[in-house]
């Protein structure tokens, strides 16, 4: 019998294991038939490891600092690149056969299973630079001997990037043009900010999308959410498209907050969730046409507002008339 499928992530801390309990609850809803593996940082709260406990196949502790073993080693020579060797441990869960990478700021919005018929190294394109892959998704062979050559990779090379995306996109280096099956389509890992600066695309192909990635500095849980009024509170201009952040917030505050009080008991601890309080909306100020122009190039559209979806769609409709 094949050795075991595995979904692996990473939570280095609190914030990143909500993401990490909004991806595992997305996944089994959506019935995935492989195991779940979430790796873990000395960081995250017992609390937070409990519900871990309850929505994963496996928790496990990866302190790259205290290992003492050759990833430790390869931190001394390169302590920038310390969340990049929590990572690669992903390579060393060996009693599985294939596994799917996952960043804890993706989404999973549809049964991804058939990515394991896929062969290391899959990944899906960068929107920035698409001869790199984006490592947020990814395919990978467990192998104590790969790991080890990554950590030697990192030692000497370093990061380009100064993440695991640059390590990668160096050690896989041939990954953009010896095998074309290794590209995974766009729709495995749809980054958020790609919507608005290909609109069009986004039109004809987003309603396939399967896994959406929050990319960027402002993640979902960097947001507050009314859940009676079904509203996402923040800076909506760094943000992913309004519908794929309500789809994690309404996954969050219904299924995992439950599980996160029960755990907390009567401890105080911020969800995230606002009480139904009746706010006035700050007004925005206008803006000239060229701030607004700026605003697009720099990837801050309003699309919340005057560049929303809505209101671009009846400017085309306008002009195509």
């Amino acid at each position: 019998m094949a050795a075991e499928q595995a979904f692996v992530t990473l939570a280095t801390n609190d914030s990143y294991a909500r993401g990490a309990m909004v991806l595992g609850k997305s996944l089994r809803n959506h019935k995935t038939s492989k195991k779940l593996v979430v790796l873990i940082g000395p960081h995250v709260s017992d609390q937070s490891r409990a519900v871990l406990h309850e929505l994963y196949d496996e928790v496990r502790l990866v302190d790259v600092l205290d290992s003492g073993d050759t990833a430790h080693l390869a931190m001394m020579k390169r302590p920038d690149l310390g969340v990049t060797f929590t990572k690669l441990h992903c390579w060393t869960l060996t009693h599985y056969s294939k596994c799917v990478f996952m960043d804890a700021d993706t989404l999973v919005v549809s049964n991804i299973d058939e990515l394991f018929d896929r062969e290391e190294f899959s990944a899906a394109p960068d929107p920035g630079w698409p001869d790199c892959f984006n490592s947020g998704v990814f395919v990978f062979r467990p192998s104590n001997e790969t790991y080890g050559k990554l950590l030697q990779y990192c030692t000497e090379h370093g990061s380009f990037d100064g993440g695991d995306q640059g390590v990668l996109n160096g050690f896989f280096s041939d990954w953009a043009t010896a095998d074309i099956t290794k590209h995974l389509p766009f729709i495995y890992n749809m980054s958020s900010i790609a919507i608005y600066t290909y609109l069009p695309a986004f039109k004809q192909y987003g309603a396939n999308a399967k896994v959406v990635h929050f990319l960027g500095q402002m993640k979902p849980w960097s947001y507050t959410y009314n859940p009676a009024q079904r509203r996402v509170r923040g800076d909506m201009q760094a943000s992913a498209h309004p519908s794929f952040l309500l789809e994690w917030w309404a996954l969050y505050s219904g299924e995992v907050v439950p599980m996160l009080l029960r755990e907390y008991g009567d401890q105080p601890f911020y969800s995230g969730c606002e009480e139904d309080v009746a706010e006035a909306e700050p007004v925005q100020p206008l803006m000239s046409s060229a701030e607004r122009k700026q605003r697009w190039e720099q990837g801050q559209a309003d699309y919340m507002g005057i560049d929303s979806f809505d209101n671009i769609q009846k400017k085309l409709d306008v002009f195509l008339k």
